[in-house]
């Protein structure tokens, strides 16, 4: 079974599911994968930069781990591309995915008795993450000089098309 449609996740829950048990161990969610984003901050940490562009969510959703990660990278290869990584930005992805994605997976055959539990389990296994972000809320943040706005501007536009949900480039 491959990946599942972003969009069974999208909506963001009105408050995220934490297990609560009797016994303490139970609240802990065994077998949850971990974080598919690799790093969050890129370039130089410690640079005296003029301005800030960053890439805001214009609704509260839950994006996936996958997806922060494709926008990481398509932001940047191209600022990697056009600009020296060195010396030249700092790249920074802003939330972090807490939120553990369950599916409860329904037997819709015949004979699937033998298969299907129904609501006697009806938890789910761990599948992935999400960040739960919300509304107005900063994704990528990327400092730069400025003369190099127009360069991030482009950089943050293709990480958009990464997103679950419309997003829009700001500056600070």
């Amino acid at each position: 079974m491959g990946e599942r449609p972003a969009s069974i996740y999208r909506e963001k829950p009105g408050q995220p599911y934490t297990r609560q048990s009797q016994k303490k161990s139970d609240n802990f969610i065994k077998g949850a994968p971990a974080s598919r984003v690799t790093q969050y901050r890129q370039g130089v940490e410690d640079g005296d930069f003029d301005t800030a562009v960053k890439l805001v969510v214009e609704k509260g959703c839950g994006i996936r781990s996958e997806a922060l990660e494709a926008g990481r990278i398509a932001a940047n290869s191209y600022l990697s591309k056009v600009m020296d990584p060195e010396e030249d930005y700092f790249l920074e992805i802003r939330p972090y995915p807490h939120h553990v994605l369950r599916y409860h997976p329904l037997a819709g055959i015949a004979q699937a008795d033998r298969y299907y539990e129904g609501m006697r389990k009806p938890f789910g296994r761990p599948i992935g993450r999400a960040a739960l972000v919300d509304e107005y809320q900063t994704i990528i943040r990327v400092e730069v000089d400025q003369e190099d706005v127009p360069e991030a501007r482009k950089a943050l536009e293709r990480a958009t098309h990464k997103m679950p949900v419309s997003c829009r480039v700001k500056m600070e």
